[in-house]
């Protein structure tokens, strides 16, 4: 899941953003990500557009969720994906 933060985090508008999975109904499992905008005006529209230009389909966020505070991480700056799927 690396491959969905590098390609959304190129443009410049985003403070943080991570990828995690998802339970999903029809493919088992699906692309959410969790972003920090540092351009309040960026819509869902335009980073899934951005995404679209770099990752094959399947790869595609299914979910966007935007979040206001820092992303949590461990002492050493890992984002704690666990505590995003909750």
């Amino acid at each position: 899941m690396l491959d969905q933060p590098r390609a959304g985090c190129t443009e410049g508008a985003l403070l943080e953003v991570a990828a995690i999975g998802v339970p999903d109904e029809k493919s088992g499992e699906a692309v959410k990500i969790v972003v920090v905008r540092k351009d309040p005006g960026l819509m869902v529209e335009d980073l899934v557009a951005r995404y679209r230009k770099y990752l094959t389909g399947y790869k595609l966020p299914k979910i966007v969720e935007f979040r206001t505070e820092p992303l949590p991480k461990t002492n050493i700056g890992k984002v704690l994906r666990r505590l995003l799927r909750n």
